[in-house]
C-alpha cells in the first residue's frame, strides 16, 4: 500500500462505536476496567490497553500507529514537542560517564541540551566534524552511547553520509540517532540508510500548518532495550506524552502531508533560483540547487526533493534586520514548514544566547537569514523579499 494511502486509511485499533471516520479525541485521564485482573494486565503491560493518559491514550496511539505504518518502525512514541522527543531519547540512551558523538552544526536548543544540560548529569558531548570520518572515529570509545545528527543541519544546511556514520556507530555497537525533521519520513527510509532511531518535530510538516506542538521518537528495534525504556521509564517517569487533541490535529495533518510537501518543496526550489538573481543576495544556500555542495548526497539519501528550508546571506547583520523589518507578506516568526512563509535571523534569535565565539564555532553567521517556505504563490513571496531588500 502506498504511503499516501496509509496516511489516510490506517485502520483504528478498535471499531468506533458510532462509525466515526476520524479517530475521536479521547479527552480523558483514566479508563475503567471490567475486573481487577484486567487492570493489572494493562498496568504491567501484559496486554496493550490504555490505563492512564500520561502514558497511553487511544487518540495518540492512533497517530503512533500511522507513523509506524508509514516508516515500518518497531515502535513510535509521541511527545509534547520535538525537544521532548530529543531529550527523552538522549536520556534513554545515556547515563553518567557516557558520551555522545555529535556535530557543532545543529539547532541551538538541541546543542544546548547535549553540551550543557546533559553535562550536569555526567554525560559528555563530543562535537566533531561529521564529514570527517577519521575525526568521528577518534571520538568513539567504549563509553559512547550514540552518534547524533540532523540530516540537513539548521541553519548551516550541511548533509552528512548516513550510511558511513551508521557503519561507525554499529562497529561500536551504538545507535545512529538522526533528527529527520527537515525531510518528511514519508519521502525516504531512514532505516534503510542505517538510522536506528529517528526523532522528528511533528510541530513542523505533520501539524498541517503550525497548529500544534509535538514530537516523535521512531524506533527501528535495533537498539536493545531502547523501546522498553521509552515506554516503561521515560513516559512513566518524565511525563512528556503528547496530548490527545494535538494527536488528533496531527493525524489530520499527516493525511495532507504528501500534497503539502510536494508544493512546498517545489516552491522552495523556485524561490531559491529566483533569489539568486538579486544583487543584494550574496548567497542562497539550499541543497536542492544542483550546484550546492551537498546536492548529490542529499538526492542520493533523501530523493528528488530537498525540503522547504533555505538560507540567504546578505552583506551584513544590519542588512538582514532591514530586510526582515520591511517584509510585508512574509512573516517575521520562528518555526519551520508552516503554510505561511517565515523569515528569521538565526544568529540573534535561535542562537542569540550563545557568545560570538560559540556562534563562530557553529558556523552561525550574522549575515544569514533563514527562510521557511510556505504554500503562497512564490512570485508574490519573491516580490515581497525583493522590495524588502530595496526598501
Amino acid at each position: 500500500m502506498d504511503n499516501k494511502t496509509k496516511a489516510i486509511d490506517t485502520p483504528f485499533e478498535k471499531h468506533d462505536a458510532y462509525g466515526s471516520l476520524s479517530m475521536p479525541i479521547y479527552h480523558t485521564a483514566a479508563y475503567e476496567f471490567n475486573t481487577a485482573a484486567d487492570m493489572a494486565d494493562a498496568f504491567t503491560g501484559r496486554v496493550i490497553a490504555p490505563d492512564y493518559s500520561r502514558v497511553m491514550n487511544p487518540t495518540v496511539m492512533y497517530l503512533e500507529d500511522k507513523v509506524k505504518a508509514l516508516t515500518n518502525a518497531s515502535n513510535v512514541v509521541a511527545f509534547s514537542s520535538g525537544m521532548a522527543a530529543i531529550s527523552n531519547t538522549m536520556l534513554a540512551l545515556s547515563a553518567t560517564g557516557k558520551n555522545i558523538a555529535t556535530s557543532r552544526h545543529m539547532f541551538g536548543n538541541t546543542f544546548s541540551l547535549i553540551t550543557q544540560s546533559l553535562k550536569r548529569f555526567g554525560v559528555e558531548a563530543r562535537p566533531c566534524d561529521l564529514l570527517n570520518l577519521d575525526e568521528v572515529k577518534s571520538k568513539m570509545d567504549d563509553n559512547t552511547c550514540c552518534i547524533f545528527l540532523e540530516i540537513i543541519t539548521n541553519p548551516q544546511m550541511e548533509v552528512a553520509n548516513l550510511a558511513e556514520l551508521a557503519a561507525i556507530a554499529h562497529e561500536h555497537h551504538v545507535p545512529l540517532v538522526a533528527d529527520t525533521t527537515v525531510i518528511p519520513f514519508t519521502q525516504f527510509s531512514a532505516k534503510n540508510l542505517g538510522v536506528d532511531i529517528e526523532v522528528v518535530s511533528s510541530t513542523k510538516y505533520l501539524s498541517g500548518g503550525a497548529t500544534s506542538l509535538g514530537g516523535l521518537a521512531i524506533d527501528y528495534g535495533t537498539t536493545q532495550g531502547f523501546g522498553h525504556r521509552m515506554k516503561n521509564e521515560m513516559l512513566f517517569n518524565f511525563g512528556a506524552y503528547m496530548t490527545p487533541h494535538v494527536a488528533y490535529m496531527q493525524s489530520l495533518g499527516l493525511e495532507t502531508l504528501d500534497a503539502r510537501y510536494r508544493v512546498q518543496s517545489q516552491n522552495t526550489l523556485y524561490l531559491a533560483e529566483k533569489l539568486r538573481t538579486l544583487p543584494e543576495v550574496k548567497r542562497v544556500n539550499y541543497v536542492g540547487l544542483p550546484d550546492n555542495p551537498y546536492h548529490a548526497i542529499a538526492k542520493k539519501q533523501y530523493g528528488p526533493t530537498a525540503g522547504a528550508m533555505m538560507t540567504i546571506d546578505l552583506e551584513s547583520k544590519e542588512a538582514c534586520f532591514s530586510m526582515i523589518d520591511n517584509l510585508k507578506l512574509v512573516r517575521r516568526a520562528t518555526n519551520l514548514f508552516d503554510n505561511k512563509t517565515l523569515a528569521i535571523h538565526p544568529a540573534s534569535t535561535i542562537f542569540g544566547t550563545f557568545t560570538c565565539e560559540e556562534r563562530a564555532a557553529m558556523d552561525v553567521l550574522d549575515t544569514t537569514v533563514r527562510i521557511s517556505v510556505g504554500l503562497e504563490d512564490m512570485d508574490d513571496v519573491f516580490s515581497d523579499i525583493k522590495q524588502a531588500l530595496k526598501a
